[in-house]
């Protein structure tokens, strides 16, 4: 099997308390809250004045320059600012966005005292008194860049903490290759070793392929293709064991095989089908693979049989592994990517749904 890709995006800038300002999202969001910001002045200034259109013109234009510069030089020195120590890099993004704000407010300032010629008709709509209202704007601007940054830094380690988390709990779904799972392969490959020697080679080799995905590095995503490869080495495996008793269909041909995806995301799913499912029932049964791709959505969705209640003790370990997975999901892709679990009718069905990413397509966050 092929190694998973790796992210060239540094870990440094990746946990970096500052979000990418360079993102087209960023500079979306950055002008609704100035043009939101800009409406509430104009309002505010309507019941003194009438002139609103004027006013909100003036405050949009002015809330725009300073917000899209601070934008635009945060944007330029975040990769410096994240190899500094912390207090430095938000002391010098500090005063970046504070000397922003002054820089306007000068060249606003100038700019009106330039273009009204003493009319007083015009006077009113620009500054009067210099040091008031460059001097006001900079304080404004510090305190709001100070809640602004303060904001940034809670977001990221709360972010941090559940990535932690995650980390945590993959490593453990990695590290918990089922003992049943590795006695039943061994004992498998013992007896092959006697009746068909190529067919233990095939084995060890497949086992060798299966334990070196668990043991990858969890953050990375891979290519869906490696993904279902890791999924059908283990289904191999779990054939020599039960024979004709396990059946899987695979229906995968629509999905992208470039696509990105969290490694081990397919291999827990069919684990659990076969432990939880197709091994408890006496005459065994089908694990269906399905994989549907439209508008830019990957859906792949497993079915497997399970024993009806009450006939046979129920297994821990698959709420582990579906939680383990949504959470990763939600890592990488938040609020665009979930997992659907249905039962009924003597069937167990989990539907896996995520955006399609391409892995030519960089991407700077934290990969799990």
């Amino acid at each position: 099997m092929n190694a998973p890709r790796r992210d060239s995006t540094p870990a440094a800038e990746q946990a970096f308390f500052l979000p990418d300002f360079c993102a087209r999202g960023m500079t979306f969001a950055i002008i609704l809250i100035a043009e939101s910001v800009a409406l509430l002045i104009a309002l505010d200034r309507q019941a003194v004045r009438e002139n609103f259109w004027v006013d909100l013109t003036l405050a949009s234009l002015f809330l725009l320059w300073i917000s899209l510069g601070c934008a635009f030089a945060l944007c330029r020195v975040r990769t410096w600012l994240s190899h500094m120590p912390l207090a430095r890099s938000v002391a010098i993004a500090l005063a970046i966005m504070v000397g922003i704000v002054a820089l306007v407010s000068e060249v606003t300032f100038q700019l009106g005292q330039y273009l009204t010629g003493g009319v007083p008709a015009l006077l009113a709509m620009f500054p009067e008194r210099h040091f008031d209202f460059v001097g006001r704007n900079a304080a404004i601007g510090l305190i709001v860049a100070s809640l602004a940054l303060r904001y940034f830094y809670v977001n990221a380690e709360w972010k941090r903490s559940v990535e932690l988390e995650a980390r945590a709990r993959i490593h453990a779904l990695q590290a918990r290759i089922r003992p049943h799972f590795l006695f039943n392969s061994m004992n498998t490959i013992a007896a092959l070793t006697r009746s068909d020697p190529r067919l233990a080679e095939e084995a060890v080799q497949d086992l060798a392929d299966l334990f070196r995905a668990n043991l990858s590095d969890a953050r990375q995503r891979i290519s869906l293709s490696e993904e279902i490869e890791v999924a059908r080495v283990y289904q191999r495996i779990e054939s020599l064991r039960l024979g004709d008793r396990l059946r899987v269909t695979w229906r995968v041909d629509e999905l992208p095989k470039d696509a990105l995806a969290p490694s081990l995301l397919l291999q827990p799913l069919l684990e659990n089908a076969i432990y939880h499912g197709v091994e408890r029932l006496p005459d065994g049964g089908e694990v269906a693979i399905e994989g549907r791709f439209a508008d830019d959505l990957i859906e792949i969705q497993v079915t497997n049989p399970v024993p009806a209640q009450g006939l046979v003790r129920e297994r821990e370990g698959n709420k582990f592994a579906l939680d383990n997975i949504a959470q990763r999901l939600q890592l990488a892709w938040p609020d665009r990517a979930r997992v659907e679990v249905r039962e009924g009718n003597g069937l167990f069905v989990v539907i896996l749904r995520f955006p399609y990413t391409a892995h030519t397509q960089r991407n700077d966050r934290l990969e799990y």
